[in-house]
């Protein structure tokens, strides 16, 4: 978990920090739906989960059973809801390594799909039918940034 930290500045950069360590960790880890066990398997949403727990401990709320299409069945933002619930909204810009990255995979649909950003164009992420990756964030992901969240400061 963080300790505790002197200004808000380096809480800042020491919850990034922490976040972004965590999230190399998850590195490799092989894709499973809803999981969010390092080194077993996890989702997009489960590494957030993974990276959470580390930092602060146990999770504020757990997530109900989710499809694999729940984005495109029900048509509310429930995950930007619940990330807005736990994280700080940031303008896109502001974007960080150790950000929480939201992103829409269609334009009229909910965003369904979250990363790390680990540095300016890479981001950390489970990837459907592989494993959690380091990845480019180039244009074609760039386009469907829907938002960036800060983790709390301890």
């Amino acid at each position: 978990m963080l300790p505790l930290w002197g200004s808000c500045r380096e809480a800042t950069e020491g919850v990034r920090a922490a976040a972004l360590h965590e999230a190399r960790l998850w590195l490799g880890t092989p894709y499973q739906h809803q999981a969010s066990l390092r080194g077993v398997g996890c989702d997009c949403l489960g590494l957030v989960r993974g990276v959470w727990r580390a930092l602060y401990g146990s999770e504020p709320e757990i997530p109900p059973p989710y499809r694999p299409d729940w984005a495109e069945l029900g048509g509310r933002e429930l995950l930007a809801q619940a990330l807005d619930r736990r994280l700080t909204r940031l303008d896109l810009a502001a974007a960080r390594p150790g950000d929480v990255l939201l992103f829409r995979m269609a334009p009229d649909a909910p965003a369904k799909h979250c990363a790390i950003a680990s540095a300016e164009d890479r981001m950390i992420h489970a990837y459907w039918g592989r494993a959690c990756v380091e990845s480019w964030l180039g244009r074609w992901w760039r386009e469907r940034l829907a938002a960036v969240f800060r983790f709390p400061e301890p």
